[in-house]
């Protein structure tokens, strides 16, 4: 319950945050992060001290040679070697604990607040953004900036205070070798601020963007393989997901190449620290006579070719650090962008319809504003009982009429009304338990056939899921599942056709038993056998009901008490069946071409 409370907290104070970081999500472990940043800085601190350690035992060794030296000391600098470089271990290691605590946090509060969020978002939403975009963004996102609050925040840390010690210890000793050791180390600082300046963040977003479409269009590709085998288009329905791959790669290759100087640059000035200390040795310890200075100016070049590495090490975590602190921003403001979207508006005083006929009046509507309006002008009444078909050629906005009738969008301009009452007036819970939808590109839960069917009514008791089954002729497939209703679908090779999947959403549908129904292509996916059980379940549903049917095969809607003939999102013709053949209009047309296209058979026509 706590645990419940914070959440909500974190879901209610962010929007009105206008900078919100990675730590609004991480709560009160936001103070494990920073004592883990803390931990890492004495750590890269510690991490040095074996350095001092191996210079003061060489040194030992130098002065004492060839009379001998003291064994006694030079194993004591070892062995304080060793305990510094362990204790700087168990101090990195006590460092990712707390950030790790933290950052598992924040990632499931992240993930936590945008799917609550998601949930409040019309299902346009939804739709328009596409389930691979939307799961990449939380899931990958989430990922992302967890190993970066795990891993890369307390290295940076770690990173930005090894400078400082270094700085202080290259000059210590020799602030002539100091100095020569800064040179390589500027020219890196330079060629690294050419790589990860604001260049780099256009790059990072662009880099989601190409995967985030990359992913989208594999997801839509997938799901859209039975279409694809059943029209045999594979390579047409191949073109969009192709395209996103090579627009993927050639992001990557244009990037890649336009790395290559300032990379490799980079890469030479900072390994190259030897060129220039070791002609700076010999130039230094060859003006002076052999004897005490000789030997410190040998001894301090020593220190620092076993010294100078530590600054490449700490200059790649700074690049690398850097890099990933602004993939992790990105992955975080995209998370944001999710959250930021603000769900439809709720009437302050939600009113009740008199009844269930859909009216549309002057409806207009864009997907995108300035865009060209899928739906212009659009005017009709479907009585309450009584059924209206719409049927157009593909674009013409029949889906976009259906979406706008449960409010997964609202209009720009006109408005829907059940009952004589605007949808924007009925409150979401009581306009989703007026009206009922089967679209064509139905989706099964991860879960057993009998949750599958209740989700529509989860109070819904098991007798009443049967009679739904039976009214929506599904007994054959619940029969040949190995646990019946209380198989788990998607598992262990459990997994149903689509035409079988429509069978079981009007099954939802039945026992939701919703006073209007909108079905969206509902037989879009079934083989003739699932269409006949699919029809006969359409009986069972739309008994006197509201119902609003888009078909494209137009023997299903010769019946319907009104045709709606949709054609570039306006309404074209309407009427009945056989009022509309007289017409001699786009109806008619359509109705020639259906007819024609039922003659042809295989290897020719009939």
């Amino acid at each position: 319950m706590e645990e419940k409370r914070k959440r909500k907290k974190i879901m209610t104070s962010l929007p009105e945050k206008k900078k919100i970081t990675l730590m609004d999500f991480a709560g009160n472990y936001r103070y494990l992060t920073w004592l883990g940043c803390a931990l890492s800085g004495i750590s890269a601190v510690a991490a040095l001290l074996p350095y001092l350690c191996m210079w003061n035992a060489v040194k030992l060794v130098v002065r004492g040679w060839p009379d001998g030296f003291q064994a006694g000391t030079l194993i004591r600098w070892g062995w304080l070697a060793v305990v510094f470089a362990l204790l700087s271990m168990l101090i990195y290691f006590g460092a990712l604990m707390c950030t790790h605590l933290s950052a598992f946090r924040t990632a499931r509060n992240m993930k936590t607040v945008a799917l609550h969020h998601l949930t409040s978002l019309p299902v346009g939403f939804l739709k328009r953004a596409g389930s691979g975009k939307l799961r990449k963004i939380i899931d990958d996102g989430a990922g992302q900036t967890e190993t970066y609050l795990a891993h890369q925040l307390p290295d940076l840390a770690g990173a930005l205070v090894t400078p400082a010690a270094v700085l202080v210890l290259l000059l210590v000793f020799d602030w002539r070798f100091g100095l020569i050791s800064l040179i390589p180390i500027v020219l890196g600082i330079f060629f690294l601020s050419r790589m990860i300046g604001p260049g780099m963040e256009r790059a990072m977003k662009e880099y989601q963007n190409a995967l985030e479409d990359m992913n989208n269009e594999a997801v839509e590709y997938v799901r859209g393989i039975p279409v694809v085998k059943t029209f045999q288009q594979s390579i047409f329905s191949f073109k969009n997901f192709h395209d996103s791959i090579m627009r993927y790669k050639e992001w990557a290759v244009n990037y890649t190449l336009s790395m290559r100087i300032p990379m490799c640059s980079y890469t030479v000035s900072i390994n190259g620290v030897f060129a220039l200390l070791i002609p700076a040795g010999f130039l230094l310890a060859g003006d002076l006579a052999a004897g005490a200075a000789y030997e410190t100016v040998a001894l301090d070049l020593v220190f620092y070719i076993l010294f100078t590495p530590v600054c490449v090490s700490v200059m790649d975590k700074i690049m690398h650090t850097s890099e990933n602190t602004m993939q992790a921003q990105e992955a975080l403001e995209r998370i944001l962008n999710i959250i930021r979207e603000k769900p439809l508006p709720e009437p302050a005083n939600p009113a009740a319809p008199r009844n269930y006929s859909v009216e549309f009046r002057n409806v207009t509507f864009a997907y995108e504003a300035g865009a060209r309006p899928a739906l212009y002008d659009v005017s009709f009444t479907v009585p309450q009982g009584t059924t209206a078909a719409v049927v157009g050629p593909s674009g013409g906005g029949k889906t976009t009429l259906a979406s706008l009738i449960p409010r997964f969008f609202d209009v720009d301009a006109g408005g829907v009304f059940i009952g004589g009452t605007d949808v924007r007036e009925i409150g979401t819970k009581k306009l989703m338990e007026l009206v009922s939808f089967v679209f064509q590109d139905c989706h099964l839960f991860k879960d057993t056939l009998l949750n599958n069917i209740r989700a529509a009514r989860p109070q819904a008791s098991r007798e009443e899921v049967e009679r739904a089954i039976e009214a929506a002729r599904c007994r054959d497939i619940v029969e040949k599942l190995p646990q019946g209703l209380d198989t788990v679908i998607g598992v262990k090779g459990t997994y149903l056709s689509g035409g079988e999947v429509q069978r079981v959403a009007l099954a939802r549908a039945i026992l939701k038993n919703a006073p209007i129904v909108v079905l969206d292509e509902a037989t879009a996916f079934a083989d003739p056998d699932n269409e006949y059980f699919i029809q006969q379940a359409f009986e069972k549903l739309v008994k006197g009901k509201t119902v609003i049917m888009i078909a494209h095969r137009l023997s299903t809607v010769c019946q319907a008490d009104q045709i709606l003939v949709m054609k570039d999102g306006t309404i074209a013709e309407t009427g009945s069946h056989q009022s509309l053949l007289e017409k001699k209009g786009l109806y008619a047309s359509l109705w020639a071409d259906y007819q024609q296209s039922t003659e042809w058979k295989v290897g020719g026509k009939a």
